[in-house]
């Protein structure tokens, strides 16, 4: 297999012509000649370069509204053809085929075209068939011939040229990328007949694509590796493609917590001034206030203890007086949609705090579908995008909730969509009083929860703790009253759960000679 290849001839074929005025003048002084399709040899000749039609060169013209232009003898077998085989050799001589030592391809903009919502004729005749073909070809034959698909890629061939030829280590490199495109490419076009349109939300095939945006610092632990990936094609807003203002560089945790309190947050993007302060993925202090340093207050009050080392999100402009707020405590990652200049300036005191811009949050109630990998294979399913209106609960005690315990139910409830199996969330005036996560008995979570609320009164010197006149929800139904006496003990009075055990009746009548109020919500919220 050779090292250093001379190119000669180059077929070039774009969609996407960025970069083709350096390209050309290169390949030029390299003295490379070039055969081109239609669009690319028009714009080649208006850059002043002589170009050879790929028609001229197949002896056949472009037919069928272009959809046969290079599956054809002549190009692939000059690019197929293995150079130091005679019997190769021996059939290009026979049949006239010239070598092709370079291919530089960009696909049809299949992704383009769907996402701009055309119709079904228009987004087939954008599956490109002849592209693809090339591309294989050029690059299953890398030992010879070297195949770019990507504009950023031009600089480093021109400057290869420069030395004479391609080397084998660049040849490989633009293989695998090759290869890497065309199977990504299939992949959307797959994946678009089955969602969008056939409508199988659950294809006998499923493909997910992504391409690297970086190495990140570490994985759940230094020992090891982890990078982030981007999908391919539109992007919800989210941390993945967050501008990192400032801070060390990211690890898994990092954005596996951030999008933990994105997530949340997200259900209050409409909302007043929102704080989320979030600890290994689960919430520890979610508030609401007239600002967004008095929800940050709020929001610390609830576990001061665990949100040391956290994670901060915020629904709106980042000001300087909560950054500074912020800046009180050790924070690991503080997540925006934008920040001011004084908010700015308040972290860069701060080397080491990663702050994340995202422009936008994502909307709550939007689909899709989210994966996790478990040994052997994968658990696909859709978004947990449920949500419940006050219409929709049902009252199932003597008592009714009084206007306010029903803000704090409803508040309370989307706190707790977001917290681990088993979640209890104790909250009062749109603030969180306690949170009780990831037990494996829904009475623990709800002392836990009781515990740090008499914590945080404790140290804050109040009267009492602020479970006490709070609402309380539970993520599931509660299987036996006593973690809803729990509740009563810590000073709850109202509740709202899905709902749906046999004991049902015996927690109701718990509920009712506690003189609690009761709403059954009739959907759950494991999240594990």
């Amino acid at each position: 297999m050779p090292d250093l290849v001379p190119v000669r001839r180059a077929l070039l074929s774009l969609s996407d012509k960025s970069g083709l005025d350096t390209l050309a003048a290169g390949l030029a002084r390299a003295g490379v000649e070039l055969v081109s399709t239609g669009g690319t040899a028009k714009a080649l000749r208006d850059l002043g370069h002589e170009v050879r039609d790929v028609a001229k060169l197949t002896g056949f013209p472009e037919m069928m509204d272009g959809r046969v232009k290079t599956l054809h003898p002549m190009v692939h077998g000059g690019l197929l053809a293995v150079r130091d085989n005679p019997d190769h050799v021996a059939a290009m001589e026979a049949h006239g085929i010239g070598a092709i030592d370079l291919v530089v391809v960009n696909l049809y903009p299949f992704e383009a075209t769907v996402a701009k919502g055309a119709d079904r004729a228009t987004i087939i005749e954008n599956i490109d068939i002849g592209g693809p073909s090339m591309v294989r070809s050029a690059a299953k034959n890398h030992a010879f011939v070297a195949i770019v698909t990507d504009p950023a890629d031009y600089p480093e061939l021109l400057a290869e040229l420069n030395k004479g030829g391609t080397s084998l280590a660049l040849r490989r490199t633009l293989a695998s990328k090759a290869f890497a495109r065309t199977a990504a490419y299939d992949s959307m076009i797959a994946s678009w007949f089955a969602f969008a349109d056939q409508g199988q939300a659950y294809p006998a095939s499923r493909f997910i694509v992504g391409t690297k945006a970086m190495d990140l610092r570490y994985g759940e632990n230094p020992h090891q590796k982890a990078a982030l990936y981007l999908p391919m094609g539109p992007a919800t807003p989210g941390v993945a493609q967050a501008i990192q203002v400032q801070g060390k560089e990211l690890s898994y945790n990092n954005l596996n917590d951030a999008n933990a309190a994105i997530e949340l947050l997200a259900e209050f993007r409409d909302g007043p001034p929102t704080v989320v302060i979030v600890k290994h993925a689960n919430p520890c202090g979610v508030a609401t206030g007239t600002t967004l340093v008095e929800a940050w207050a709020s929001a610390l009050e609830c576990d001061s203890v665990s949100a040391f080392g956290g994670i901060v999100a915020v629904n709106r402009l980042l000001d300087g007086a909560t950054a500074e707020a912020i800046c009180a405590i050790f924070t690991e990652v503080v997540v925006a949609p934008d920040a001011d200049d004084d908010a700015k300036a308040a972290f860069a005191r701060k080397k080491n705090l990663r702050l994340l811009l995202t422009g936008s949050l994502p909307d709550p109630a939007r689909g899709g579908q989210t994966v996790a990998v478990i040994a052997g294979g994968l658990l696909i399913q859709d978004r947990d995008n449920g949500r419940v209106t006050r219409d929709q609960l049902k009252l199932v005690t003597r008592r009714a909730p009084t206007e306010r315990e029903m803000a704090d139910c409803l508040f309370a409830w989307t706190v707790t969509k977001h917290v681990k199996s088993n979640a209890i969330v104790y909250a009062k005036d749109g603030v969180t009083a306690g949170i009780g996560a990831g037990q494996m008995n829904r009475r623990d979570s709800a002392r836990i929860a009781a515990i740090k609320a008499r914590e945080a009164a404790e140290l804050y010197g109040w009267s009492e703790p602020r479970t006490v006149g709070s609402a309380v929800a539970s993520d599931a139904f509660f299987p036996f009253a006593d973690g809803l006496l729990t509740a009563a003990e810590a000073g709850a009075t109202a509740v709202i759960q899905p709902g749906g055990s046999i004991r049902d009746d015996e927690v109701i009548a718990a509920a009712d000679a506690a003189g609690l109020a009761m709403v059954f919500t009739g959907m759950r919220h494991f999240r594990h």
